[in-house]
This record gives structure tokens, C-alpha cells and sequence, in this order.
């Protein structure tokens, strides 16, 4: 791992982030930035007022002059630590951009005037350039911006996007065309044709999404804004009547005195919700950062909180379900043919097979029967390559003719030479194909030898998150090109719900709009430009970082690993920032019914001693509504660490997490505050009889 995103993974915080984020906390004190955040800007509005009724206090020299310079100092505090929290959730991913940032560069370009690499070229700098304009890139120099390949084949080095030191192959057509503004050419040379411009290219859109300048609210969080306000101001009603009737109730029972500012004030802070509204907006940028921290760029809070809704992942098989590559498990002969020679004819026929299946097949010659491989120049021997019109590979020794493909195909190469496939051979290669494996046969002119099975190796520990998905209530889906049968079996190994065989870009499409219309929120996962109508289509869309610029301008979330597994995690990430969201705001509410037996008995009980029997904490009446205070300012900085870091996700279905979230922070939430309150109460206590002692 060199440079990129991944570098930002170690504490929670950095000294630098730390001390940044304390001076944001005080530069978001300003009144434009508090009115976006209704919770706070009345614990803001209310800590003006204190502050003028403490002023007049010291001015005049009045006896409560102390407490509601106190009561406040924390008001502002918790001000102040509401917008630390912001700042500190913000610093993270500005570190995060600025380790991006040192990859941007206004990078030389030699632009052509034709898509040939002996074309006219002028030199010009990345800023200058425009969409469409044709680039000759050699190795070692840098690719000054995102574009299509559209000629040549190149070793690129993108660890200033990814992180991973490792190069990887981009060439012209299919879907490892795209190259991304910022990485390196190792070798050869490609010429790129410009699709993106100037302050529009990948890596400024990450730096931006990064940095949280379009993170919009997402519609849940919207609603629990409007849900908080609403509460806030059914607060603000309440205790705005408690001034004239703490004056009525004074006067008409003769003893007493009237609520003053500083009280209600208090009490207001202390009832409505600012424990989450401080910490609402932390959560949100910290779920966008998390996904960065797995190297994945989301275009949107939006879509990181669909993805803690989805309930219908549609996952290809191959590279997410399945390794990738197919491997050859076993020889299987025909009758009265031992099974080394098999495999040696076998051998023969993959020795310039550089695809991993024909590699996997030399190996499995070697393991099983000792086979090394042979000169083959002192044989005299002529390859033939596959082609898709034969589905053959082989080798020609002399008047020997070796072949290996598709059962069907090698068995006309047979008949077509006079001879036969035994039936025992025909009946085992379905029998492999109904396992889900893909049968090779192997022939010597008109002799059928065996087959060679192969297998696609299933994911270890796949099976176990699919188990943990449906406990969620998730749905898996896996799509495949494959055929039904081995399909099937894949399927049936894997522990998906459902599969789609034979799947074309249409059926994917028609697949998710049949979903949807069902209610249910889809995610999936491409890289082709075949994937784009779907990944379009689907309410979460992941797109590969090494896939095509349709699929990626498509999907609303990028991969920068290109691991189509990711897709599990994305959908994990947005249902651990959903459970963050709805244990701190339970949290939140049962923290007010402790600061209510806090507050209203103390500020009541001089008009009527009998609220004294509330005071089931036993708090100093004189310092109660203090201690509540500074308790529901170090609230929010105690949970900080939990709003940035997330609650802790595990794969239960909905009513468990639901459960365990009222028990953990509902019940937490309601004891904390009465432990909390007592514990700042006596210390404060404490620290008067010193002073006064």
C-alpha cells in the first residue's frame, strides 16, 4: 500500500485533526452557520440570552451572579462541542482529500491530431484540455486525465487512486478501457481519448465527495431533522408558559419566587434533543467517510443510507460468488483408457493454454501422475489455438491430432474421424455439468479419451455472509451467463436465495424493475457498459473502478479495489450508519427524562416544597440545574468516538437490532444521565465547601 485513500485508517483521530477540528468548533459559532442545525441554533440563541442576563448580573452585583455565569460557560460548551463534533467528523475527510490531493497535478499532455501513435502531437498542460482530445502516454509518465483507451496495452500504476501498490492492465476495448487522471504507465503506451474536463475529473469529484461540498441531507435524515425541530419547539411552548405561572403560582401562594431566565433557559436546553442534534450531522459525514475508508466513493449521502435499507442484492457469479476462474479438479477416463495417459494427452493439449483454466490443467497433470512438461520443439509439435468457431484447442504431433474443448465439439472431431464417444463419457460429462462444473473432453484423432472437470471455486466463507444477509431480511440474487444447471449448482453451493441463468443486459434490467416495483430497494454491482442500464436502474449501483466510464457515470457509488465483493460491505456500512442514526437519537430521548427529575423540582420547589419528593437524586438545589448542564455538554463529547466510529453492526433481523438497541441505549440512556448528574452534583459540592472552607 502506497499513497490514496486506505493511508487514513489509523486512530480515530489525528493531533492535526484534533486541533483543526477545535478551531472549526469556534469558527462555526457564527449565526449562518448555526440556523442550518434547528436544535442548535435554540441552544445557541438561548446561550445569547444567558449571557446578556449574566452581564446585568455582575453589573449589578446580584447573588446569582456566579451560577448564571456558570450555567452560561456550559450552555456555549455545548455549542462548541455540538460543532466539534461536526468539525472533527468534516477533518477526517479532509485528510482523507488531501492525501487525494497530492495525486492531482497539472500534469503535461501530448495531445495528437489522430488516434496513431506516430500522429502529429503538440505538447500542452491537463488543465488545457477538453473532451474528446486524443493523448499519446508513454511508460513513466503520467496520464493527465480520465479517458477511454483506444489504443495500445499498458501496465498503469494506480496506487494514488487506490491505495494498492500493485499495477494493473489497461488496453483498448472491452472493460478495461477506462483510465483515471493521476496514474502512472509502467510500460508500452496507450493513447487515450479525454472524456471528462478540466475540474471535472475523477479524482475532482472524489476530492470534492470526500470533503463533504455535496453531501446533501439524505430524506431519513431530513425526517428526523423535522421530527427533532418539531419536538424543540413543543419544548420551547412548554417551558415559555412556565414564566407566568411560576410568577401566578408565587403570588398566589405567598412564598417562593418566580422561574428566572437563566432556569428556563436551562431547563429548555436540557429537555429538547440536543444530544443528537448535536452529533445528527457527524453521523452523516462519518457514514460517507467510512465508505471512503473502505475505497469506496460515494456520489451522495443519499445512496450510503439506501444502502442501509436494500433488501435484494444481485451479485454476479463470477469474481463475487465464485473465484473468478474456473480450475480443473479431476480427470475422469473413458472405459479401458488409463487415466495417466489422460492426462498426459490432457497436459499436451494446455501447454501453450495461458488462460488459467488451461494453466490449472498442466498443474493438476503434474500433481496427480507426476507429468512434467516436455520439450516440445524436439517433439515437432504444432499448436492449434481455440477459436470460438471450433471451441477446440490442441496440438498436432506428426499424424497424432490431440484435442481438447467443449464435449459436444470434440465429440464431432471424433465422429468426423470414424469414431465414437463411449456413452459412459457422454453420461459423465452431464453429470458434471448438472454439478455445476464444465466438462472438457480430450480426444487422440478418433479416440475419445475422458474429460477434464472443471469447477468454479466458491468463495470461502461466502456462504456464511449470505446466511448473515438473510438474517437481515436481505434477498441474494446471483446472476450468472452460465447455464441453468450449472447455475443451479452454483447456486445451491453458494447459499443464494435465487439465481438468473442465461442472463442478458435486458433480463437485469427487467429483473430490478420487477423488484422495485414490489417496494423493495435493489443493489448491484458492474463494470461493463452492458451493466450500465441496470446499475442505472438500481437503487444502490457499485461500479468498478477498472470498468468503463458508462458504467461508471451509471452507478452512484465506485469501487477504487474493483472487488464486486465489496458490494456486501457497502450494504453493511449503510445499515451500521442507519443503527448509529437510531441508537444515539434513543439514547438522546431517554437522556431527558433523567434531566427533567433533574430540573423541574429544583426550580419549583420553593412555590411547592411537595416537588421536592421528585428530587429522587437528592441533587443540591443550588446546583442542580448546573450539574445538569454541564452533564448534557459532556454528553455529546463522550459520544463522539461512537457517532464517528459507528455502533458496532451485526448481521440480526430488524426486530433484534431493535431490541437490543432499546435495551443498550434506551435503558443506557436513561440511567447514565441520573448516574452522571449525581457524580457532577456532588463534585461541584465538593468543590464549593473548598473554596468556601
Amino acid at each position: 500500500m502506497s499513497s490514496g485513500v486506505k493511508k487514513e485508517r489509523g486512530g480515530l483521530f489525528s493531533g492535526a485533526i484534533l486541533r483543526q477540528a477545535s478551531w472549526d468548533a469556534v469558527r462555526k459559532l457564527s449565526p449562518m452557520q448555526q440556523v442550518r442545525n434547528p436544535v442548535m441554533f435554540v441552544v445557541y440563541i438561548g446561550s445569547i440570552i444567558t449571557s446578556c442576563v449574566a452581564i446585568h448580573s455582575v453589573a449589578t452585583h446580584s447573588g446569582a451572579a456566579a451560577e448564571e455565569l456558570w450555567i452560561t460557560v456550559w450552555l456555549w460548551f455545548t455549542v462548541i462541542f455540538a460543532n466539534f463534533a461536526e468539525a472533527a467528523a468534516e477533518g477526517r475527510g479532509k485528510a482523507q482529500a488531501d492525501s487525494l490531493r497530492k495525486s492531482r497535478k497539472d500534469t503535461p499532455a501530448r495531445r495528437l491530431s489522430a488516434p496513431k501513435r506516430d500522429a502529429k502531437a503538440e505538447m500542452t498542460s491537463a488543465s488545457q484540455l477538453a473532451n474528446g482530445d486524443l493523448l499519446l502516454v508513454e511508460a513513466n509518465e503520467v496520464i493527465p486525465s480520465d479517458g477511454t483507451v483506444v489504443e495500445g496495452v499498458a501496465s498503469v500504476d494506480e496506487s494514488a487512486i487506490t491505495g494498492e501498490s500493485a499495477p494493473v492492465i489497461r488496453e483498448s476495448g472491452g472493460d478495461r478501457s477506462s483510465v483515471t487522471g493521476g496514474t502512472r504507465v509502467l510500460s508500452d503506451y496507450l493513447i487515450i481519448q479525454v472524456t471528462a474536463k478540466p475540474g471535472e475529473t475523477f479524482l475532482d469529484r472524489m476530492i470534492s465527495m470526500v470533503e463533504g461540498a455535496r453531501r446533501g441531507k439524505t430524506p431519513n435524515e431530513i425526517a428526523l431533522g423535522i421530527l427533532l425541530a418539531g419536538f424543540t419547539i413543543i419544548c420551547l411552548l412548554a417551558v415559555a408558559t412556565l414564566q407566568p405561572f411560576s410568577v401566578l403560582a408565587a403570588q398566589l401562594a405567598h412564598r417562593g419566587t418566580a422561574v428566572d431566565v437563566t432556569s428556563l433557559v436551562a431547563l429548555l436546553v436540557c429537555l429538547i434533543p440536543t444530544t443528537i442534534g448535536g452529533l445528527l450531522s457527524a453521523i452523516g459525514i462519518a457514514g460517507m467517510n467510512r465508505m471512503v475508508q473502505a475505497n469506496v466513493i460515494a456520489t451522495s449521502g443519499r445512496c450510503v443510507e439506501a444502502a442501509g435499507d436494500v433488501d435484494v442484492l444481485l451479485l454476479d457469479k463470477t469474481g463475487t460468488i465464485t473465484m473468478g476462474n474456473r480450475e480443473a479438479v479431476a480427470f475422469h477416463p473413458a472405459p479401458d483408457i488409463p487415466a495417466k495417459r489422460l492426462g498426459d494427452m490432457a497436459q499436451l493439449s494446455s501447454l501453450t493454454d495461458e488462460t488459467p483454466e488451461g494453466r490449472s490443467v498442466v498443474k493438476l497433470a503434474k500433481r496427480e501422475f507426476g507429468i512434467r512438461e516436455r520439450d516440445m520443439h524436439a517433439l515437432d509439435a504444432v499448436f492449434v489455438p481455440f477459436s470460438a468457431q471450433t471451441r477446440m484447442s490442441g496440438v498436432d504431433i506428426g499424424d497424432r491430432k490431440i484435442r481438447k474443448g467443449a464435449a459436444d465439439a470434440v465429440g464431432r472431431f471424433v465422429r468426423e474421424l470414424g469414431g465414437d464417444v463411449p456413452k459412459q463419457l457422454l453420461e459423465c460429462a452431464t453429470d458434471i455439468s448438472r454439478r455445476g462444473g464444465t466438462p472438457l473432453m480430450v480426444a487422440e484423432g478418433k479416440e475419445a479419451l475422458g474429460v477434464i472437470e472443471l469447477k468454479d471455486i466458491v468463495k470461502r466463507g461466502i456462504k456464511q455472509r449470505f446466511a448473515d444477509l438473510r438474517r437481515m431480511g436481505i434477498r441474494t440474487v446471483m446472476v450468472t451467463g452460465d447455464n441453468p444447471l450449472t447455475a443451479a449448482a452454483i447456486a445451491a453451493e453458494a447459499g443464494v436465495d435465487d439465481f438468473v441463468a442465461e442472463a442478458l443486459p435486458e433480463s437485469k434490467l427487467k429483473l430490478i424493475r420487477e423488484y422495485q416495483s414490489q417496494g423493495r430497494l435493489v443493489a448491484m454491482t458492474g463494470d461493463g457498459s452492458n451493466d450500465a442500464p441496470a446499475l442505472a436502474q438500481a437503487d444502490v449501483a457499485v461500479a468498478m473502478n477498472t470498468g468503463t466510464q458508462a458504467a461508471k457515470e451509471a452507478a452512484n457509488m465506485i469501487d477504487l479495489d474493483s472487488n464486486p465483493t465489496k458490494l456486501i460491505e457497502v450494504v453493511e456500512t449503510g445499515k451500521q450508519l442507519l443503527m448509529t442514526r437510531g441508537a444515539l437519537t434513543t439514547f438522546s430521548v431517554a437522556n431527558d427524562v433523567a434531566k427533567y427529575f433533574a430540573i423541574i423540582p429544583v426550580i419549583f420547589a420553593t412555590t411547592y416544597p411537595q416537588l421536592s419528593a421528585l428530587n429522587i437524586m437528592h441533587l443540591n438545589p443550588h446546583t442542580a440545574i448546573l450539574s445538569a448542564v454541564i452533564f448534557n455538554a459532556l454528553i455529546i463529547i463522550f459520544l463522539i468516538p461512537i457517532a464517528l466510529r459507528g455502533v458496532q453492526y451485526r448481521a440480526k433481523p430488524a426486530a433484534v437490532l431493535l431490541r437490543d438497541n432499546l435495551l443498550i441505549y434506551g435503558l443506557g440512556g436513561l440511567i447514565t444521565p441520573f448516574i452522571g448528574i449525581k457524580i457532577i452534583d456532588v463534585l461541584i459540592g465538593l468543590a464549593v465547601s473548598g473554596i468556601h472552607g
